[in-house]
């Protein structure tokens, strides 16, 4: 080969080798390209916000995020399991563990970080009828006690409780065993915002209020535990099939253990899209400026452009934070 055939030779290769280095380069930048997510929330509405914020991350890794099935909670994990979904940002553990279990555990799916930590659960009762003595939920075994908080007039208390497929409905049912109250209190299940909302109109005209709820949620902006309501105790703690736990919070016997809410993920997903995983690790959100934002959609602020305004107004305000997640994505596609 001569000289000159070398060279062009040379020159060929190198500049085969940029272009290579070029693409390769571009594909880490956007490595989800190509690749449709498949989401799967809540029935919540105050659960979007969340999840549009890992949305957007992934949107910026060149993800297309499809339109996220909307289903409770236990079947969100059914459908993890199966591969019928890639990924849900509403895991609560521990409450959610059984859910998890069910439906495939470690071998299907696996569990992020602390996404948003420190949730509370638990029972609450206006002011008035805690500093009346209702300091416990053991106190409405007592027929006259009860009363105090039957709304509709059938003779036992009225507790706003947990919708069906929830996974907080088996904690309070155990409850409801467990100390005696199946005769006192009615366990009222269903469309929970509906309920509550019931709730707060009681206690804004003065009536006494028993009801379960937990953070981050609208609830407690208007229902505020320390001011118009107060968190009661259980007798002691018990939680379903035996299960031993810590459900103590500030000297306080919850009833409910202090919960994380988790990223979950099918594996062959996260597999496939190391990107993904990335960000599922690093993402963390403040409990209470999720909570601030779901009392802004209680104040009305609550449709689907609302929501994306307050995602915007959030990545704006913790930009580098956001960006952190979204480099790491690339990172580890390179």
């Amino acid at each position: 080969m001569s000289k000159m055939r070398k060279l062009i030779t040379t020159i060929a290769i190198g500049l085969a080798s940029i272009v290579f280095a070029g693409a390769s380069f571009a594909d880490a930048m956007m490595p989800g390209k190509g690749v449709t997510v498949r989401p799967i929330e809540g029935t919540n509405l105050e659960e979007k916000f969340q999840h549009q914020i890992i949305y957007t991350a992934l949107e910026q890794l060149g993800f297309e995020v499809d339109e996220p099935q909307e289903v409770e909670y236990q079947t969100i994990h059914l459908a993890l399991g199966t591969g019928d979904g890639d990924f849900t940002a509403v895991h609560w553990d521990p409450l959610h563990a059984a859910f998890f279990e069910e439906s495939g555990g470690a071998e299907k799916m696996t569990k992020f970080g602390d996404f948003i930590a420190g949730a509370l659960q638990g029972y609450l009762v206006d002011t008035a009828s805690y500093e009346a003595g209702v300091q416990n939920i053991g106190d409405l075994k007592d027929p006259e006690v009860a009363k105090r908080f039957d709304a509709d007039g059938n003779g036992t208390a009225d507790l706003a409780g947990c919708a069906p497929g929830w996974g907080c409905e088996r904690v309070i049912e155990h409850h409801l065993d467990e100390f005696g109250l199946r005769d006192t209190i009615t366990h009222n299940q269903g469309a929970y915002n509906a309920i509550i909302a019931e709730t707060v109109a009681r206690q804004q005209a003065g009536e006494p209020i028993l009801y379960y709820t937990w953070t981050p949620f609208w609830v407690s902006g208007v229902l505020v535990p320390g001011d118009n309501v107060q968190w009661i105790a259980v007798p002691y703690s018990s939680l379903p099939d035996g299960r031993v736990a810590n459900t103590m919070f500030q000297g306080k016997d919850h009833g409910f253990e202090v919960n994380t809410l988790r990223i979950v993920a099918n594996n062959d997903f996260l597999n496939a899209n190391p990107a993904a995983r990335a960000v599922f690790e690093m993402a963390q959100l403040d409990i209470n400026e999720v909570s601030a934002q779901n009392n802004t959609m209680r104040d009305g602020e609550d449709s689907i452009d609302d929501i994306a305004r307050h995602v915007e107004e959030w990545i704006a305000a913790n930009q580098d934070t956001f960006d952190s997640w979204v480099e790491a994505g690339k990172k580890a596609a390179m």
